[in-house]
């Protein structure tokens, strides 16, 4: 590709494709310069004319890189609306009312990913490992996945844990997510359970040890940008699936083609994409993001701003209760008469109740609440509500599961920022 022939919709693919010949042509750098690389005039000058400004701190910016005023549109190939949070890596999350669907189409799937996305994906010769401590380790293609095991479709909720992060006061470091790193779409799979007791599970296994395809962002092959794991009391429930089609199709490269795992209803780092490997271990796993204080919250009470020994964390295992409200979008215009829905999940728990105020609190209307379409699944809900006169209103939406854990209005402070279920308010101006 010519630089003439470059533009604001061909960047990000010409950099996802090759990125090393990217960095040579557009910038004239060598990608093991990284930040030291000098840019070729032409190439600064184009990049230049393409975000509208000179760059003054151009000989900062890390080989492979693309400038955020180009990457919020270019980036999310095969995505709709989603909000940039991050290029580097790509992280993007869905304003609530584009989650309006029943099941989330896969361009309005979120995506959070922790380093950078494989470049030679082949489906066809794709291959997953099955090692550790198992009688029959194995090594599977695709193709003998869907030969050897029961295909499954499932309806499956994964949500980030440090969604609702940007909420935090005093702010906690990491992406600031606000509601949107939540989907439910429908995956196709077979059960991780069926696959590992194929292999023969060992009596001494505790956990899981998964693996994927991605690079580490300092592009040093040696290191694992994440590989987190499952105690195997969980792996082996039956909606944690290995997934390689998503709402019938492919999946999208940013949510991990051609193979991941789906996790319901623990956090959404635990389903492994691009996975290539599963590992069965007699200890809780300790790869990247398992140690530490990643996915990670006290094991008590902390005050906002406290600094929390990492003896005192403890590993964040199913998801708290939580809902949204997709319709009405924040901020929009009603009559005094209006539909208000969304959807609610709660870990491994089912919901029970959902209710909405608009009266700040006051006084709560029961919205009719589905049951889920599967285990997994999140459950829509809806309700109509009529305002006594014109004039702003807010409405807040609560949730409440089977073991009666009910959202609140706030929540403990952490030092990283997980686990925000806060309920969630949406601003209407009543004419």
């Amino acid at each position: 590709m010519a630089k003439d022939d470059i533009n604001p919709k061909s960047v990000w693919e010409f950099f996802a494709r090759d990125p090393e010949r990217a960095d040579r042509e557009f910038f004239g750098r060598k990608t093991n310069q990284n930040r030291r690389g000098f840019l070729k005039n032409t190439g600064l000058a184009t990049m230049a004319a393409m975000v509208g400004s000179a760059i003054p701190f151009h000989r900062n910016m890390p080989a492979g890189f693309v400038p955020a005023a180009l990457a919020s549109e270019d980036v999310l190939v095969g995505k709709d609306g989603l909000t940039l949070l991050n290029d580097r890596p790509v992280n993007a999350e869905t304003p609530p009312e584009l989650l309006d669907d029943p099941i989330t189409p896969t361009n309005r799937h979120f995506i959070r990913n922790n380093g950078i996305p494989p470049e030679e994906v082949d489906a066809g010769t794709w291959t997953l490992t099955v090692d550790g401590l198992v009688e029959n380790p194995m090594t599977l293609t695709i193709d003998d996945l869907k030969s050897q095991f029961d295909v499954v479709s499932m309806a499956l909720t994964l949500e980030c844990g440090g969604n609702g992060r940007g909420f935090f006061n005093p702010p906690a470091k990491g992406n600031q997510w606000t509601y949107g790193a939540v989907a439910c779409s429908e995956w196709t799979g077979v059960r991780l359970k069926d696959v590992l007791q194929k292999a023969g599970v060992k009596p001494e296994v505790v956990y899981t040890a998964h693996y994927g395809a991605d690079g580490h962002l300092s592009g040093d092959p040696e290191k694992m940008p994440i590989s987190r794991g499952l105690p195997i009391e969980k792996a082996l429930t039956d909606n944690v699936l290995i997934a390689f089609e998503m709402n019938g199709g492919p999946l999208h490269p940013m949510n991990g083609a051609p193979l991941r795992l789906v996790v319901p209803g623990w956090p959404a780092s635990t389903a492994q994409k691009w996975l290539n490997r599963i590992q069965l271990r007699d200890q809780v796993h300790d790869g990247p993001k398992m140690t530490g204080t990643s996915y990670r919250v006290p094991n008590r009470p902390v005050e906002p701003g406290e600094k929390v020994e990492k003896e005192d964390f403890v590993i964040i295992e199913r998801m708290p209760v939580k809902s949204l409200i997709t319709f009405p979008a924040n901020g929009a215009s009603s009559g005094l008469e209006t539909e208000i829905r969304g959807h609610a999940w709660s870990g491994d728990r089912e919901v029970s109740k959902l209710e909405i105020s608009t009266d700040f609190g006051t006084s709560w209307q029961k919205a009719e609440l589905d049951k889920p379409v599967n285990a997994g699944a999140w459950q829509n809900w809806r309700t109509t509500v009529t305002f006594p006169q014109a004039g702003y209103y807010e409405v807040w939406a609560r949730a409440t599961d089977s073991e009666g854990a009910m959202q609140p209005f706030a929540i403990d402070w952490n030092p990283k920022g997980y686990l925000n279920n806060t309920m969630h308010r949406v601003g209407l101006r009543v004419s």
